[in-house]
């Protein structure tokens, strides 16, 4: 099976460089935003392209991943909130395990599953041990899982989640406060969870300033995601791009 996404993911980490992905949600384009967001990562050299949602409630994802192929030579990875989101048009899936709540189903039953189907797809698959962290808000995340957040404050729940999540085997370790989230994952959780996990981590929710993806980045995230933000202001994606890829490991810039 193909790991050349994963490779370029684990290379940029192994040499100090951030990446940026922005996060298109499938209910919320059509072919024209599409094609707007497409251009405009080219041109902020947005690094991967994400797709998925917690819900999606449309059945046009192999319309929207087809698309996005189409419009540019972007990584399109796809971020799926169910066994149903899978798109052989895609180049990678996350393959996502909840590993912060204690739902079974999402630990590891949708997978049992969606298994037959995932290898059918012919996609790269990428084990990631998903961390939903409390951002302040209830978020349709924390709601379709039926599992709590992790507490926005008790960093060494996060470090022992994670570390299980990479001695379990896990690729990735994604930290997510959720979409609509009222406050992003903090800086000191971030940097507690690198300093103990050798993987690579994404970062996502709540983030909504270029200031904030720069210092999520310090703290030792390697992928930084935004979605809501940008859905909001595609103008920020310039900014986002630049502040994340601003952020090389050892840089002294403020």
């Amino acid at each position: 099976m193909s790991r050349k996404i994963y490779s370029s993911i684990s290379a940029r980490k192994q040499q100090g460089k951030k990446s940026f992905a922005v996060l298109i949600d499938p209910d919320k384009v059509d072919e024209q935003s599409i094609e707007e967001i497409t251009s405009m990562a080219v041109e902020a050299e947005v690094d991967y392209l994400l797709v998925g949602g917690s819900l999606v409630i449309t059945n046009h994802l192999d319309e929207v991943v087809q698309q996005i192929k189409k419009e540019c030579d972007l990584p399109v990875i796809l971020f799926p909130g169910s066994p149903s989101q899978i798109s052989r048009y895609a180049d990678a899936l996350l393959y996502l395990s909840l590993i912060s709540g204690r739902n079974p189903e999402l630990l590891i039953g949708q997978h049992v599953i969606s298994a037959p189907f995932v290898k059918q797809s012919g996609l790269e698959i990428i084990s990631t041990g998903y961390m939903v962290i409390d951002g302040g808000a209830p978020t349709t995340v924390s709601y379709i899982s039926n599992a709590n957040p992790l507490p926005a404050d008790k960093n060494e729940i996060a470090v022992c989640t994670a570390l299980a999540g990479e001695m379990l085997g896990m690729s990735l370790i994604y930290m997510d406060s959720g979409s609509g989230a009222k406050r992003a994952v903090s800086e000191t959780m971030i940097a507690a969870v690198a300093q103990q996990v050798s993987v690579p981590i994404v970062v996502g929710g709540g983030i909504t300033t270029p200031e904030k993806a720069w210092l999520n980045c310090k703290a030792g995230a390697d992928i930084i995601v935004v979605g809501n933000a940008i859905e909001k202001d595609l103008s920020l994606m310039k900014e986002m791009s630049a502040a994340v890829h601003q952020s090389l490991v050892g840089s002294r810039e403020s």
